[in-house]
């Protein structure tokens, strides 16, 4: 019993087994199904897709295998030979097909024939295109093209009209040989624009036969673009029957020669008056319009000229002007500068930008290639190949990468004779100028005397009503405009303009003593010693007499370092001055006033300085006052000040404070920027506005900042080895260590000394900073780079740098300065400067800081313009290295760190 119960056990697990692999065979069997019916559904949709691309091709097309049966026709293939669609089906053989034309009668001979015709086609490996003839008068061209692995594919195209339109085109027209005579272009169209009629003038300047014109188009001939207008206009013309006079059209021959055609188009009729074509005739008239050009050009130019256009636009235009009269000749102007010994660029507009920049500020001399040479020499200078003339010895070597082989210089002469500069003609093939070009030569000179004389001129008259006849300073008539514009700019930067009001002491004893000549002596040599004292952008001017006025631009809001300027003019002044056989010292009274505390207009400063200058003239003349009396107290505290920050390092006076900077996406600390702080024995703690720009006149900037450096890196190190997450310490560099010439070399040893990775420090430079020579600054901050240290720019927005320049710089980050951040809530202006750096920050795949963030409405503006980071007080104060540390600690979510 215990058996059979075992053994009826088995037999139900095995039948449930079965019955469970049954299930899942069905269920694979099914799911194949579904899958194999899917494909087919895929296929056949596709099959559907292509018999329905075939069947729109207007072509009869056929597709056979190797054993001569169709695999596929179009519906255009039944149509042609006049055989019903049903009755071409998959699978027949060609001899079936056969049957089918000749029933059709559209066969072009009988069946053996053709069958032995077929495969004496078909039994070549090469394409083949014929045309026949069929019984009911039609042509059909065919073409054969073979198929990879065996069979091939036909088509068949009806062109029986295009046929008979040659046939009546060749009624109409005069025979080809005669028509080859007319020396303008001459051509026959059919109504597709294929060309039936071409006469060899036209056929040449497509460097075909004209029998190899027949059939073509003009997208066949020209670019796509010029083709299209022109079946446009064709096409309006045959369905309009409307002819096309003398319009003007521009073509490029085969050889790549611009022409200029003055084209008329005439619709062709048959004897239903239905239009079949048109015939055209086109005549070359480059010549005429170069004419043309060549005077509105002149006019143009002239034109310029006399509505004072800049220099550069109407040299430029001149240049563009020559060029589109020649072909392979580019033109160049230089100028001779004011000291008749060097050529400067003018204008060469399609001249290699390199090369044209390789020659800018050349001495001409007797030897110097064509130009230089020409200048030199006052006479034209032509050179037929530079590689064997001695002319360009010294030049072959600059010139060569470019190309050009011949080179012709003209001297451009004022009405008087004085050279002020040179014309040149560049080409790239051994020659001499033609006719022609030596025409255009003369016509060139000539304009662009005219107007660089005329731009001397405009310069003179300009110099001398805004000028000082004596000094060349500029006078009071210039005055007002500089000081306005200094005045607008410090508006909207928040600087200072100081307005120096200056008299020199007893310059009448002068005059009546030594004479007048050597009174003006003495005022042009302290008014060169005054401009050397100032920068560039500072203006200095003569008023008249024995005063002057200096206008100190865009100043940062110290006293201290208005008084710095001062004082040195001051000692400028009482330099000796040699008259004659007398040695004069002269000293000044000079009076200050500061836009905007003592002033907001002109006439207010002017005012104020000039008072401030009487003022110094009765403490004792030969001293400097300030409008406000206790601006004096001041400045002669700075002076003290200055002999105590020559100790302060060496008394270990300074110490860092450290500001951090925070991811907005975030949330986290990742740099921290390094700020001095100049702990006072006596007067506390001194912030960097009071003294920096201190240490930068002294030049104690330079150890100042090495000590920074060696510091900030010293103490990051420290922080991560006390376990601290690794941040970014960011140490400004300033302009004068900035160009120092060993300061990779401090770098280097400040990462040595410390220990520290190079990819945790990071320099801040001034946008001002890297404009003052970007060539320098580009090779400084890519040697900082190649070391592995990262860049920002500080202050980004409040400089002047340009962003063609910007592009090249290779710096990490963009900081946006902190004036554009304080209204950012409410300044629609400040908004849109900070979106627009943010903006080119991303451009740039550059990260952007925004410093001096102070509220949860700044943050939100910045988060909401995507930009990366922010510092400022909304998240901390500048703090000691332990306070940093105990930031890091509480965001890893530890204790106070120990002291």
């Amino acid at each position: 019993m215990v058996a059979e119960s075992s053994r009826t056990a088995v037999e139900t697990a095995g039948q449930t087994h079965l019955a469970t692999l049954s299930q899942l065979a069905v269920a694979s069997y099914e799911t194949l199904e579904r899958e194999l019916r899917a494909t087919i559904a895929v296929l056949e949709a596709q099959a559907r897709r292509f018999e329905m691309a075939i069947d729109n091709i207007p072509q009869g097309i056929c597709f056979f295998d190797v054993d001569e049966r169709l695999i596929l026709c179009n519906r255009r293939y039944a149509q042609i030979y006049g055989i019903a669609p049903d009755k071409l089906q998959t699978g027949m053989t060609l001899a079936d097909i056969v049957e089918h034309l000749l029933a059709a009668g559209t066969s072009a001979m009988d069946g053996p024939a053709y069958l032995a015709f077929a495969r004496s086609i078909n039994s070549g490996t090469s394409s083949r295109t014929w045309s026949t003839e069929l019984k009911d008068g039609r042509t059909i061209q065919v073409g054969r093209q073979p198929i990879p692995g065996g069979g091939w594919v036909s088509t068949h195209e009806d062109v029986t009209e295009l046929a008979a339109s040659r046939v009546m085109v060749s009624e109409r027209v005069s025979l080809q040989a005669l028509i080859d005579w007319v020396p303008d272009y001459l051509w026959v169209k059919d109504s597709e624009s294929r060309f039936v009629v071409a006469n060899k003038a036209l056929a040449a300047d497509h460097g075909r036969d004209p029998s190899e014109m027949i059939g073509l188009n003009d997208f066949e001939l020209h670019a796509p673009e010029l083709a299209r207008r022109f079946r446009a206009s064709e096409q309006d013309l045959l369905r309009s029957g409307q002819p096309m006079v003398d319009k003007e059209e521009f073509i490029v021959d085969a050889s790549g020669t611009g022409k200029w055609l003055s084209s008329t188009k005439v619709p062709l009729r048959n004897a239903e008056d239905e239009i079949f074509g048109l015939i055209g005739i086109a005549r070359d008239i480059t010549a005429r319009k170069q004419a043309d050009d060549l005077r509105d050009g002149q006019a143009h130019i002239l034109e310029m000229i006399a509505t004072s256009a800049p220099l550069p636009e109407v040299l430029e235009r001149l240049m563009r002007l020559i060029e589109s009269q020649l072909s392979g000749i580019v033109g160049s102007v230089l100028l001779l500068d004011k000291d008749g010994a060097h050529l400067h660029h003018g204008a060469a507009p399609s001249l290699a930008k390199e090369y044209t920049h390789a020659i800018d500020g050349t001495r001409i001399g007797p030897k110097v290639g064509s130009c230089g040479t020409a200048a030199y020499r006052r006479e034209p200078v032509i050179v037929t190949d530079i590689v064997s003339d001695p002319l360009w010895e010294d030049f072959r070597d600059l010139v060569r990468p470019y190309g050009y082989r011949s080179c012709w210089s003209t001297p451009i002469l004022s009405h008087t004779g004085v050279v002020l500069g040179v014309f040149a003609m560049y080409s790239k093939t051994v020659r001499e100028p033609t006719k022609a070009e030596s025409n255009l030569i003369d016509f060139t000179t000539r304009i662009a005397g005219i107007a660089i004389e005329r731009k001397l001129a405009e310069d003179r008259i300009h110099f001398m009503a805004n000028h000082d006849a004596l000094t060349g300073l500029p006078n009071r008539a210039l005055l007002g405009d500089r000081l306005s514009q200094a005045i607008l700019y410090a508006q909207r930067y928040g600087r200072w303009v100081s307005v120096v009001f200056i008299d020199l002491d007893n310059f009448k004893l002068v005059n009546d003593t030594l004479g007048h000549n050597a009174g003006d002596m003495l005022l042009k040599a302290v008014a060169s010693r005054m401009v050397e004292c100032v920068r560039a952008t500072d203006t200095v001017v003569r008023l008249g007499g024995d005063e002057f006025v200096v206008v100190l631009f865009d100043q940062d809001p110290n006293v201290d370092l208005v008084a710095a300027t001062l004082q040195k003019i001051r000692t400028a002044i009482a330099e000796p001055v040699c008259l004659g056989e007398h040695h004069i010292r002269a000293t000044a009274s000079m009076g200050v006033a500061n836009y905007p505390d003592d002033g907001a207009t002109t006439d207010v400063l002017l005012a104020n300085a000039d008072a401030a200058m009487y003022r110094a003239k009765e403490l004792g003349r030969d001293n400097f006052q300030f409008y406000a009396p206790e601006f004096n107290a001041t400045a002669q505290e700075k002076f003290l000040l200055q002999e105590e920050l020559r100790n302060a390092l060496a008394r270990a006076e300074f110490t860092l404070l450290y500001q951090p900077q925070v991811d907005l996406r975030s949330g986290n600390v990742f740099a921290a920027e390094a700020l001095i702080r100049w702990n006072h024995p006596s007067l506390g703690l001194i912030a960097p506005m009071k003294f920096i720009p201190m240490a930068e006149e002294t030049g104690l900037i330079v150890p100042i900042g090495d000590w920074v450096l060696h510091e900030a890196c010293r103490q990051n190190k420290a922080w991560q080895d006390a376990g601290l997450p690794p941040l970014v310490v960011c140490v400004n560099v300033s302009a004068r260590q900035f160009k120092e010439k060993n300061l990779i070399s401090r770098v280097v040893d400040a990462l040595t000394n410390s220990g520290l990775d190079v990819k945790y420090l990071e320099l801040e430079v001034t946008e001002s900073l890297i404009m003052q020579n970007v060539e320098m600054a580009v090779a400084t901050m890519n040697q900082l780079q190649s070391l592995g240290v990262q860049i920002s720019i500080d202050d980004f927005g409040t400089g002047y740098s340009s962003l063609s320049a910007l592009k090249t710089f290779p710096v990490a980050r963009l900081k946006i300065d902190k004036s554009f951040i304080n209204d950012l809530a409410t300044d629609e202006n400040d908004q849109a400067v900070a979106s627009a750096v943010i903006s080119l920050g991303q451009k740039l795949n550059l990260r952007v800081i925004a410093e001096g963030v102070e509220t949860d409405d700044q943050i939100a503006f910045l988060r909401k313009n995507n930009c990366d980071e922010m510092q400022g007080y909304h998240f901390s104060k500048p703090v000691s290295a332990h306070g940093i540390a105990r930031l890091l600690y509480k965001e890893q979510g530890g204790h106070t760190p120990p002291e």
